[in-house]
């Protein structure tokens, strides 16, 4: 029989809620892995973790000055997959501070990758579970604009649960967001656009900055790949928006 005083004490589970992800452990390219040695240390900031491999510790929050070496508006984006919306706009305006958020390292790789050639200097990655970055590692109130560009719609009924956008994310990024910040949404998927539709109607911390059924295409949003692909198979982009209202 084991000793019971061998046993580990802290018995917490990794999260109480199921995240918007499944983390596959998917193998690197030999320049994904060279680019993950050489530019990790530039580029990613250091998350110090709780229990699981993607969270973030509370009380873990970085000063963004310190981190990008100024003070500017920082845009975020949640999934950034490989990178080619965020890179784009970080190139784009270099007076503005960039954070992707991702958990896949390959893709975070590709991004970096893409930001060395470009010679980008005001983008930072992290590889963490979004909701707890918005929480726990960047400063209340810090965010001038939120990005959630095409997350996975899960759609299948069973797995609705795990979508991203719902009461307690809009409570997340009311947090982050300074007053008068910006919530970009779009998707693909049309039951997941009236569901993030619906969700945020019913925040009252924002609100929205179009009229009629949806806003209109952020032009500040690269057309990618998998963009044009859902075009040319008949999926119609939603785009949404809403701007944070000022705090009491």
């Amino acid at each position: 029989m084991s000793d019971p005083a061998a046993q580990p004490t802290d018995s917490r589970t990794f999260r109480e809620k199921p995240v918007s992800f499944v983390r596959r452990s998917g193998r690197m390219s030999e320049a994904q892995d060279r680019a993950w040695i050489d530019l990790a240390p530039i580029y990613v900031v250091d998350a110090p973790r709780d229990l699981a491999a993607t969270s973030i510790r509370p009380g873990a929050a970085i000063d963004p000055a310190a981190v990008w070496g100024r003070d500017a508006p920082l845009v975020v984006e949640i999934g950034s997959g490989q990178g080619h919306a965020i890179v784009h706009a970080a190139a784009a305006r270099p007076g503005t501070n960039f954070l992707a958020i991702e958990v896949f390292r390959a893709g975070l790789a590709r991004t970096m990758l893409d930001a060395d050639r470009a010679g980008i200097g005001n983008l930072r990655l992290v590889e963490a579970n979004a909701p707890e970055v918005l929480q726990h590692l960047l400063p209340a109130a810090s965010v001038d604009e939120l990005w959630v560009f095409f997350p996975d719609p899960w759609h299948k009924k069973k797995h609705t649960k795990r979508r991203l956008v719902t009461p307690d994310f809009a409570a997340i990024a009311a947090g982050a967001l300074r007053d008068g910040g910006v919530l970009r949404l779009a998707t693909d998927w049309e039951d997941y656009a009236l569901q993030m539709r619906d969700v945020l109607a019913a925040a009252t911390d924002f609100d929205a900055t179009f009229e009629g059924e949806w806003a209109p295409r952020f032009d500040g949003r690269v057309l990618t790949a998998f963009e044009r692909k859902g075009a040319r198979v008949g999926r119609d982009i939603r785009d949404l928006s809403y701007r944070r209202v000022a705090r009491t």
